[in-house]
């Protein structure tokens, strides 16, 4: 129960309108990255910016609940709580493999399809960048939470933030006539995974969540298999979570934020 006090008086001290049950899913959420279950978090629970949320990180490796290091991200007013030793890690793999994958889901088309050769070159370049700036961060001892913050770029944020969350496979879509896709009650396979942390007496956390379009499901199978099993491996690596339950179901959506 101290536990429990101190991560909800961290929480109210840095973030605003904050709630017990939102101060521990968070602070589980930040654990996840800190023990290495997923490289990111994207902060997307409130308008807190990328130093306010460094203050909070810093006070939870002050009581103790995480180790630490992590990097604060601000990318076009965006945060993201990294682990940077997990994320350098998984974009080297990315960069070094023979291909992304990247489904292009422009609201022009009318079915989700793999990108082209093309795109995925100028996407392999974005991640080159946001590995040299991560790299940087890499050595930081530990128990440290740098922060730091990426300028406007021109990069498809919805691409580079799947990435960065360890999505098997990620979305695309064409940004220069608008920011619609073609998901529209398309078939999607949506994967969810839950996990429990019984040091603060959190059940059904999901840390992860994402679709592939039931058109190219087909394509990817095999990549999500290996993906989960990947993922089964992490899990079993670490002491802080138990429980895990990799769930898939089909959806239809009359519309789909990305």
């Amino acid at each position: 129960m101290s536990l429990i006090i101190d991560l909800h008086s961290a929480a109210k001290r840095h973030l605003k309108g904050c709630k017990r049950s939102f101060a521990l899913r968070l602070a589980a959420e930040i654990l996840a990255v800190d023990c290495g279950l997923k490289p990111c978090f994207l902060y997307d629970l409130g308008t807190e910016d990328v130093l306010q949320i460094q203050r909070y990180v810093s006070e939870l490796h002050q009581i103790g609940f995480i180790l630490g290091p992590l990097h604060i991200l601000s990318i076009e007013e965006t945060v993201l709580i990294i682990n940077v030793s997990r994320a350098v890690s998984y974009l080297k793999k990315l960069l070094n493999s023979a291909e992304l994958h990247v489904i292009d889901v422009s609201a022009t088309l009318k079915h989700p399809r793999i990108c082209s050769q093309d795109r995925l070159l100028t996407i392999k370049s974005q991640l080159s960048d946001l590995l040299t700036h991560l790299t940087n961060y890499q050595s930081k001892l530990p128990g440290s939470i740098s922060a730091a913050d990426i300028p406007c770029t021109e990069w498809n944020l919805c691409t580079i933030f799947g990435f960065l969350l360890c999505y098997p496979a990620v979305y695309w879509f064409d940004t220069t006539t608008n920011f619609e896709n073609c998901l529209s009650f398309t078939p999607l396979k949506r994967v969810t995974i839950e996990i429990t942390c019984s040091k603060i007496g959190l059940h059904k956390l999901q840390v992860y969540s994402f679709t592939i379009p039931e058109s190219v499901f087909h394509t990817l199978q095999l990549l999500l298999q290996a993906w989960t099993e990947s993922l089964q491996l992490t899990f079993d690596g670490q002491c802080q979570f138990t429980d895990l339950k990799i769930n898939m179901e089909t959806v239809t959506l009359p519309a789909v934020a990305l």
